[in-house]
């Protein structure tokens, strides 16, 4: 049977972080993979893209930074802005870490977080979430928080169509859903 990859809650990813962060019996706290979990979900990267990544691909252009990568899934070059706050947040790490900029930031597999989340999951009763969760969370939030602009979502996950998109982000049955609740007018 094919399990549908769901999107997370923000309440289920402060949940999976918490726990991932702290352990529980029969469980290792494992701050480090919390870690590429957080970047999947506020960068809206794929886990193995983040597995690759180092300090140096991130690039200072002026006033901003940028990582310049190519994704392992797609073969696309990717060039976007990382905002200040996440640059800051990896810097901090791969110093406590004492990450070089050649190296890579995350010394795991992509199937080690795997199965790592689902040990958190099982423990915190969530049904079908994956790495890939993270990514969909990064791609509903944006989506909401910018009034629903799916050319916007379609742009920095580099779907070839908006119908894409919005089959990834599953949020047209919501809208719809929404839509007829709203449309009220039996008077």
């Amino acid at each position: 049977m094919n399990k549908k990859t769901l999107t997370l809650t923000v309440g289920q990813y402060q949940d999976i972080i918490d726990t991932m962060k702290t352990g529980f019996s029969g469980c290792r706290a494992n701050k480090d993979m919390a870690m590429a979990l957080i970047v999947e979900a506020n960068m809206g990267l794929r886990i193995g893209d983040i597995l690759k990544l180092k300090p140096s691909d991130i690039i200072q252009d002026g006033e901003r930074y940028r990582l310049n990568i190519r994704e392992e899934k797609s073969k696309k070059e990717r060039f976007f802005t990382v905002p200040l706050v996440a640059y800051q947040h990896l810097k901090i790490y791969c110093l406590e870490n004492n990450i070089q900029a050649d190296e890579k930031i995350f010394k795991f597999t992509a199937r080690g977080v795997q199965n790592k989340l689902k040990l958190v999951c099982d423990y915190l009763g969530y049904e079908n979430i994956s790495t890939h969760s993270f990514r969909k969370f990064f791609a509903t939030q944006i989506y909401i928080d910018n009034n629903y602009n799916v050319a916007l979502v379609q742009q920095l996950l580099q779907h070839s169509t908006p119908a894409v998109t919005q089959k990834y982000i599953g949020i047209q049955p919501q809208q719809i859903e929404d839509a007829l609740k709203k449309h009220n007018y039996w008077k």
